[in-house]
């Protein structure tokens, strides 16, 4: 174990991460009140939040302040609870096992909290100084959109024509947002949560679907004169 391993585990032991807790405090330095929630786990990682203005400016700071180089993903998540229950799995599954009632509860997020159902992330490395960090941001419901961080991490590019493609957020300044999974005249977003995924009703979902019986199992198997199963 390197020294640097063995301090790190030494920290975390303590309770204290000085290399997360000083990265904290130069993000709150740099946002001030745009830093509007965090996470840190000591040893482990650390979450950050920010408002929808300042998701531009963090990417900056993360790589040119910062020393985040490594760009390692971007994407969204929809928090709102299925609406839909087990209403969307097909009807065969529902037969084999039918639904019980399902009340979806209240809207919870993640870490670093959240106010809004809709939330952007990424997470960035710093290889050289053997750190990481996961950066979120709160959208509007009513107003899905951000700045693209293509600009800054060119590999980010693929990663937002994603989310805008599957959760229809908007990314301010990217080079050219278009489909990559989907054809040009497709409707909706596959991956909100109140999005119906018909084809669930019409065919098996993998799963959920009892294992088939053997031959020779279950009802009206014929069994030999001793009772055993014919073969």
């Amino acid at each position: 174990m390197s020294s640097a391993d063995a301090g790190a585990g030494a920290a975390a032991v303590a309770g204290a991460d000085p290399v997360r807790e000083g990265l904290l405090e130069a993000l709150a330095a740099e946002l001030g009140p745009a830093l509007v929630g965090s996470e840190l786990r000591a040893g482990r990682d650390l979450c950050v939040r920010v408002e929808r203005g300042a998701w531009g400016p963090l990417a900056e700071y993360l790589r040119s302040g910062l020393g985040f180089v490594y760009f390692g993903f971007l994407s969204a998540i929809d928090w709102l609870p299925s609406p839909f229950g087990r209403d969307m799995d097909s009807q065969v599954d529902n037969a084999l096992d039918p639904p019980e009632p399902k009340d979806p509860g209240p809207m919870q997020t993640g870490a670093a909290g959240g106010d809004t159902r809709f939330q952007l992330l990424a997470r960035v490395n710093d290889p050289a100084g053997r750190r990481s960090l996961t950066a979120k941001a709160d959208l509007p419901d009513d107003d899905l959109r951000a700045a693209s961080w293509t600009p800054v991490y060119s590999g980010a590019d693929w990663h937002e024509r994603e989310a805008w493609e599957m959760f229809g957020i908007d990314f301010d300044g990217h080079p050219g947002l278009r489909h990559i999974y989907l054809p040009s005249e497709f409707e909706g977003n596959p991956l909100r949560k109140d999005y119906p995924l018909l084809a669930r009703r019409v065919k098996p979902w993998p799963g959920i679907v009892d294992m088939e019986l053997m031959p020779g199992e279950g009802p009206g198997a014929s069994t030999g004169s001793d009772g055993a199963e014919a073969p």
